[in-house]
C-alpha cells in the first residue's frame, strides 16, 4: 500500500507522462525532454516496485498511442514495445552469451506492413500495440514501401517511418513551418488525406522486423538479408558473435562515434539489440507490454552538469525569436558547451527560468543537442523583448492551438526571416560556399550584416569584425573570405535553386535552364502575363511555372537577384538536344553501370539526345536500363508486368548511340565566358587585411 504522499506523487507522475507522450506520439510538440521523461519514468517504476501499486493508466503498463486520424485496425501480431536501459552490463547479462544484432532505435512512428501474393495489402500504424490506424492510401507517398515484391506467400514486416534531418530542415524552410522535429512533422504528415502532400514530406519507411513469413527464416540476420533482396533497405544492422562487456562497450561506441559526428542522416533515441537465433527470441514470457526476449533497447546516459544562467539571447531566426541560454562553460562529452537552445517562451516558463546568475543543469540530448534540463535556483526575471533584435520591429507573442508560447517579429521583411533561405544559398547544392554554417549566418545577420543574397558576397568588408567574433580568429576569417571568392563562379542551376523558389528543386531548375539561359528566363518570369507560360517544359506544369513567375514578378526579388548578379561570374549550362537518338521516349535507370561513369551521366546522354529519364517504371516508359537484365526487383517486376523492354547497358548502347560516340559517352556542358565582375574597390580581400592567401 502506498501513504497518501506517495500515491499522489505517483499520480502526478502518470498524469503527466501520459500527457507528454500524447503530445510526443501525436505532433503537438514536447512537454519534456527525454532525460525528464526517463527520469520521472524511472522513479514511477521504482514507487510501483515499493509500494506493490500499480495505476490502471500507468505508462510502466502500456504501449505510448499515436492517435492518426483514421479506420482502425486490429495487428495480426502485437507490436508491443521494448524494455529499455541505460546500462551496457544489462544488455550483455540480456544476451545470455548468444549472438545478438544491435541496430538504430529509429525516432519515428512505426508502421506494419502486410504483404499477400506479392502485393502490398496494407500498411497500418503501431497506434497502442494492439489496433491501429490503416494508412495503406499513403503508402505511395512513403518511400521505401514496395507495392509489390518477388515474394508470394503472407508476409508481415515492422518498419519506422522516418524523416531524415536534411528533409526535414528543407522543408521548414520551403514551408516556414514551426514543426519541433522530424518525429512531429512524420507524425502530422500520416494525418493527412493529400497523398501528394504528403510525398512533398520525404517520408521514408525503414524495416527493422520481419514479423511474420511463411518460409522458415531462423535468424534475424538471414531475415534482414531477405527483406533486402524483396527490394527493401533494412536498417542499418552489426553482428555481436560472443557478447561481452568489453565487445559490447566497442560496439556501443562506434555506434554512438556516427551518431556524434552526424555520420546517420535520421533522427535516433538509443540503439536496439536482439537475438540472432529468431524461434529462442519468441519464448519469452510478455511483461507489462513488454515480450522479454524480443529485444532490448538501449538509451544513451547523459551526462548532466551544473552551472550559471549569464543571458537569455533572443536569436531571430525563420518566423521566430528564440531564446538561447548563454551560461558559464562547462564540458559535456568531451566538449566545451557555454549555449543551449531555449525553444520558445512555454519552455522558459516551464522551466522557471530567470535572469542572469540562475543556477541551471544542462546536458547534450543523445550525445549531440546542447539542453537545459532544468533550473536549480532561480535569480531575478526572465524578460521577453518588445522589440526585434534584427530590425528593431516589434514583437509579438503568439499561441498555437496546442498551448505553446512562442515569440515572433511583426515585420514581414525581416532579414532574419530568410535564415533557412541564406542556409541553402551557400549550401553545397547551391554556392557551396564552405565555411558558413546556419548558426554562422544567424550571427552575421543579428549583427546586420546580411539582410538579401548580395550581402554575402559583400562579407569581406566585415573581415576583421568576423576574424574578432568567438569560435572564428583569423584562419577561419580568411579561408571563409577564400570561399566566398571561390564561390563567386556558379553555374546557373545551383544559382537559380540557391534563390529557394518555391516549388523549384534541383530537377525543376534544372529543365527550366534547358529551355531558357537564367537572365532570358528572368526576364520572361517578371514580363510574361500568362503565369502558366513555363507549363510547356517537360515535368515543369503550370503550379511551378506560377510560382516562377509570381517569385520574379515581386520587385523585391527581382532586384536582389539583379544586385547578386553584379557580383558573380555566372556560367550557363544548357543542354541543347545534341542529336534525337532517344527523342520522345521515356527511361528508367536503376542499378549499378559500367561504361558510364554513373548513372548521372547516362541519363545526362538521354537527355541530350532528346529523352527523359524518370525515377520510376509506369505506363509512360518506354524502356527500363538495367544491367541485371534478369533481376526480380521491383522495378523489373514491373516492367514485365508492364511489358516494358528491359535493356542492359550493352544494349542501350547498341540501340540508342552512335559508334563513334561509345568511346566517350560524357556531354560537357558549355561555359559563359563572359569576364568575371570586378569587385567594388571598397570591398577589400582577407589578404589585404592579413596578408596574401
Amino acid at each position: 500500500m502506498a501513504n497518501p504522499e506517495t500515491a499522489q506523487r505517483m499520480r502526478e507522475l502518470v498524469d503527466g507522462l501520459n500527457r507528454a507522450a500524447d503530445a510526443y506520439y501525436n505532433g503537438q510538440g514536447e512537454l519534456m525532454s527525454d532525460y525528464e521523461w526517463d527520469a520521472q519514468f524511472d522513479e514511477l517504476k521504482r514507487l510501483e516496485e515499493e509500494t506493490g501499486v500499480v495505476l490502471e493508466d500507468s505508462p510502466t503498463q502500456k504501449v505510448s498511442e499515436d492517435q492518426i486520424a483514421g479506420q482502425r485496425e486490429a495487428h495480426e501480431f502485437a507490436a508491443l514495445s521494448l524494455a529499455k536501459t541505460k546500462q551496457p552490463a544489462e544488455l550483455v547479462k540480456w544476451a545470455e552469451g548468444r549472438p545478438i544484432w544491435i541496430s538504430w532505435k529509429l525516432d519515428g512512428l512505426t508502421l506494419v506492413v502486410t504483404y499477400d501474393g506479392g502485393k502490398l495489402t496494407k500498411v497500418v500504424t503501431r497506434g497502442n500495440g494492439h489496433e491501429g490506424t490503416n494508412i495503406t492510401h499513403l503508402s505511395r507517398a512513403i518511400e521505401g514501401i514496395p507495392q509489390r515484391i518477388p515474394y508470394s506467400g503472407h508476409v508481415v514486416i515492422r518498419g519506422e517511418a522516418v524523416i531524415s534531418y536534411d528533409d526535414f530542415n528543407q522543408f521548414l524552410m520551403e514551408t516556414d513551418s514551426d514543426f519541433a522535429n522530424p518525429r512531429n512533422l512524420a507524425s502530422g504528415s500520416l494525418s493527412l488525406k493529400d497523398v501528394n502532400e504528403v510525398k512533398t514530406r520525404h517520408i521514408q519507411w525503414i524495416p527493422f522486423t520481419l514479423v511474420y513469413i511463411e518460409n522458415d527464416i531462423p535468424t534475424w540476420g538471414a531475415r534482414m538479408d531477405w527483406l533486402q533482396q524483396q527490394g527493401m533497405k533494412s536498417v542499418e544492422h552489426e553482428c555481436i558473435e560472443h557478447p561481452t562487456l568489453e565487445n559490447v562497450n566497442q560496439s556501443i561506441d562506434r555506434w554512438t562515434e556516427k551518431v556524434t559526428s552526424r555520420q546517420n542522416p535520421f533522427p535516433v533515441d538509443g540503439l536496439v539489440i536482439c537475438y540472432d537465433d529468431t524461434a529462442y527470441a519468441q519464448t519469452g514470457s510478455v511483461t507489462g507490454h513488454h515480450a522479454t526476449r524480443a529485444g532490448y533497447a538501449f538509451k544513451w546516459q547523459d551526462e548532466a552538469a551544473q552551472t550559471e544562467l549569464e543571458e537569455v539571447e533572443w536569436s531571430c531566426a525563420a518566423s521566430t525569436i528564440s531564446p538561447v541560454a548563454i551560461f558559464r562553460p562547462v564540458e559535456l562529452e568531451g566538449t566545451t558547451v557555454r549555449r543551449a537552445s531555449l525553444c520558445n517562451i512555454s519552455e522558459c516558463e516551464r522551466l522557471g527560468m530567470g535572469g542572469p546568475g540562475t543556477r541551471l543543469s544542462v546536458i547534450k540530448a543523445n550525445k549531440i543537442i546542447p539542453k537545459v534540463i532544468k533550473v536549480e535556483q532561480t535569480v531575478g526575471d526572465f524578460v521577453i523583448p518588445t522589440h526585434c533584435p534584427v530590425c528593431g520591429s516589434e514583437t509579438e507573442v503568439t499561441t498555437s492551438e496546442s498551448g505553446t508560447r512562442s515569440l515572433h517579429c511583426t515585420n514581414d521583411a525581416c532579414p532574419a526571416k530568410q535564415l533557412k533561405k541564406f542556409a541553402r544559398f551557400v549550401s553545397k547544392e547551391a554556392l557551396d560556399i564552405d565555411g558558413i554554417s546556419e548558426q554562422t549566418l544567424s550571427k552575421f545577420i543579428n549583427q546586420g550584416w546580411i539582410s538579401e543574397y548580395a550581402d554575402i558576397m559583400d562579407l569581406g568588408k566585415y573581415a576583421l569584425q568576423i576574424a574578432a567574433l568567438e569560435g572564428f580568429g583569423e584562419k577561419s576569417a580568411r579561408n571563409l573570405m577564400q570561399a566566398i571568392e571561390q564561390a563567386r563562379t556558379v553555374e546557373a542551376q545551383k544559382l537559380m535553386y540557391g534563390l529557394s523558389i518555391p516549388l523549384c528543386g534541383i530537377d525543376v531548375c534544372k529543365r527550366l535552364l534547358a529551355a531558357y539561359p537564367f537572365r532570358e528566363l528572368m526576364e520572361k518570369a517578371a514580363t510574361v502575363e500568362d503565369p502558366a507560360f513555363f507549363s510547356h517544359i517537360p515535368n515543369i506544369g503550370p503550379e511551378k511555372s506560377s510560382a516562377v513567375v509570381g517569385w520574379f514578378r515581386q520587385e523585391a526579388n527581382y532586384k536582389a537577384t539583379e544586385h547578386l548578379l553584379e557580383r558573380l561570374h555566372l556560367q550557363e549550362s544548357r543542354q541543347e538536344a545534341a542529336g534525337q537518338l532517344c527523342e520522345g521516349l521515356t527511361f528508367v535507370v536503376t542499378g549499378d553501370v559500367h561504361h558510364f561513369k554513373n548513372r548521372k551521366e547516362l541519363q545526362t546522354y538521354i537527355e541530350s539526345q532528346g529523352g527523359k529519364v524518370t525515377g520510376s517504371v509506369s505506363n509512360a516508359t518506354h524502356y527500363l536500363i538495367n544491367n541485371d537484365v534478369q533481376s526480380t526487383s521491383t522495378k523489373n517486376q514491373k516492367a514485365r508486368e508492364l511489358n516494358i523492354p528491359i535493356l542492359s547497358e550493352e544494349d542501350f548502347i547498341e540501340r540508342f548511340m552512335r559508334k563513334e560516340e561509345n568511346a566517350d559517352t560524357s556531354t560537357p556542358p558549355t561555359a559563359d565566358t563572359n569576364t568575371p565582375p570586378q569587385r567594388p574597390a571598397s570591398e577589400p580581400l582577407m589578404g589585404d587585411l592579413f596578408g596574401a592567401f
